[in-house]
């Protein structure tokens, strides 16, 4: 299977920067945020935005974790139950802005799924979508607020997030099959 590096560890870092930047522009009141990163690496960039704010604001945002397996539309169709995980969400949503954090945008059916599970919790002010990577073919009218790259791929191909936390090394990659 061949691979390409679409983005190496010193890539990964200035974009963490950019988009936090980008977040703290928008949102002029970094009191009023709150983080939740979908697992597994979207946790880690959440964490990752999350000290970069506190670096730049002097403001640790609340920070959360979901697991969306419970809320997934194809959990019909598996053979075997996929592994859950915890959800961890130990503040209010209510009435908050909202940033939630993926590794990959697709389908857009994960954001769905993570979108209803918020929804159990309250009903933030608002929800902005973070992806590292936007690897296109929606299914869902579904798009990220901030993006870290966008890239055309073909749906035989694989767009792998590589994090120092569960990988070893950051990077991102594309596996041609």
């Amino acid at each position: 299977m061949a691979k390409k590096v679409l983005m190496d560890s010193e890539t990964i870092d200035r974009t963490i920067v950019r988009i936090t930047s980008e977040i703290l522009e928008k949102n002029k009141d970094a009191k009023e945020l709150v983080v939740i990163g979908i697992r597994t690496r979207g946790v880690h960039i959440a964490e990752r935005i999350v000290n970069r704010i506190n670096k730049l604001e002097k403001i640790k945002p609340p920070m959360g974790t979901l697991d969306i397996t419970l809320y997934r539309d194809d959990l019909r169709r598996k053979t075997e139950w996929p592994k859950v995980e915890k959800t961890e969400i130990p503040f209010s949503v209510e009435d908050k802005k909202l940033i939630l954090v993926d590794d990959v945008i697709y389908t857009g059916r994960t954001t769905r799924a993570a979108l209803e599970e918020i929804m159990d919790f309250g009903r933030p002010s608002s929800i902005q979508l973070v992806a590292m990577v936007d690897r296109g073919h929606r299914e869902l009218p579904i798009q990220a607020d901030y993006v870290g790259i966008k890239v055309n791929t073909l749906s035989s191909e694989e767009v792998r997030v590589h994090l120092k936390e569960t990988d070893g090394k950051d990077e991102v990659i594309v596996l041609k099959g």
